[in-house]
């Protein structure tokens, strides 16, 4: 592991520790945290991310990590989705490593941060609304899933992204939103 990743592991193992002490902001700022290496490997020149797509998977771990601690410390359905979401998306990560195919990613769409967010959230602003029956996390569980397979589509399907540079997007953004 050469100096560039490095940084990056470090900020991003980090960056998911936030999780511990506040779910919903820290989960919030994991996976804020999780887009910074698309930044810093625009910025640093420190010898590179050989392998990005493997590379990010594994720290995600990290991240997912923290937000199982999270989960385990939850009752009822919430927990035992979070459970069974985070086996899920490990199956798709071990998977996607074994072979390098990223459309192994949309078979195993990482729902388990989506899940976590919004349970962290329930939590936080509308307490009394657990524990959740089935019935009652079913909507949630649906929109979430459409919202990330979209999302890993983007990503790993589609491949939009891959032709960019974060520093890129966000320079050209700010050209359009002030223009002259």
């Amino acid at each position: 592991m050469n100096t560039e990743e490095m940084l990056i592991a470090v900020v991003r193992i980090a960056g998911a520790l936030f999780v511990l002490r506040w779910a919903l902001f820290g989960s919030v700022f994991a996976i804020a945290i999780d887009l910074s290496d698309l930044f810093l490997m625009n910025l640093l020149n420190l010898g590179g991310v050989s392998d990005y797509q493997s590379f990010d998977k594994t720290l995600d771990l990290a991240y997912m990590a923290t937000f199982l601690v999270v989960a385990l410390r939850w009752t009822g359905i919430a927990r035992n989705i979070a459970i069974a979401l985070f086996v899920f998306r490990l199956v798709g990560v071990l998977l996607f490593e074994f072979s390098g195919n990223r459309w192994v990613l949309l078979g195993f769409p990482n729902i388990f941060e989506f899940w976590i967010v919004w349970i962290a959230f329930v939590h936080h602003f509308r307490p009394n609304a657990l524990p959740l029956s089935l019935k009652q996390a079913a909507p949630s569980l649906i929109a979430l899933s459409l919202l990330k397979e979209l999302h890993e589509f983007v990503l790993h399907g589609g491949k939009w992204l891959d032709q960019y540079r974060a520093v890129d997007v966000v320079h050209n953004f700010w050209k359009w939103m002030t223009p002259g």
